[in-house]
């Protein structure tokens, strides 16, 4: 690998800088390069394997009288940042929940003003005031 190296070096000696750093990357074997990124998505996996998994959830020994084994330290870390993403979501979805509550009640609050206001205004008058008034005696 190396003697390829030196060789593309070589060659590029007589052409200007940017071809060597071309034909040196034509030589770069990096696992980056390698790790198809499409393959995981269509099978549904996570972008980086040592995020999620066995190797990284199920604890790294298991004793045989059936003991829970200590949570490592990494593990313990995971588990709190999830306590805390769970404590977070709860209280935006209750902040969330709190506010529509809030916007209903106050379309509520300004229909019925909307509402006393009308009737304030909007009252029999006349032939009509006079009917509403005999009928309420009657009603007594």
């Amino acid at each position: 690998m190396a003697l390829m190296i030196q060789t593309a070096y070589r060659a590029s000696q007589h052409v200007d800088h940017t071809c060597i750093i071309l034909s040196v990357r034509r030589f770069s074997t990096s696992l980056t390069l390698q790790f198809d990124q499409r393959w995981r998505a269509k099978k549904g996996l996570t972008a980086n394997p040592n995020t999620f998994g066995p190797l990284t959830n199920l604890p790294d020994y298991s004793f045989k009288d059936g003991r829970p084994t200590p949570l490592g330290v990494r593990h313990r870390d995971r588990l709190e940042k999830q306590r805390e993403y769970a404590e977070r979501i709860i209280k935006l979805t209750q902040e969330i929940d709190y506010a529509v509550e809030r916007h209903d009640r106050l379309q509520k609050e300004e229909a019925a003003r909307i509402q006393a206001i009308l009737d304030r205004k909007l009252k029999p008058k006349g032939q009509l005031l006079a009917a509403k008034q005999l009928t309420i005696d009657q009603d007594n």
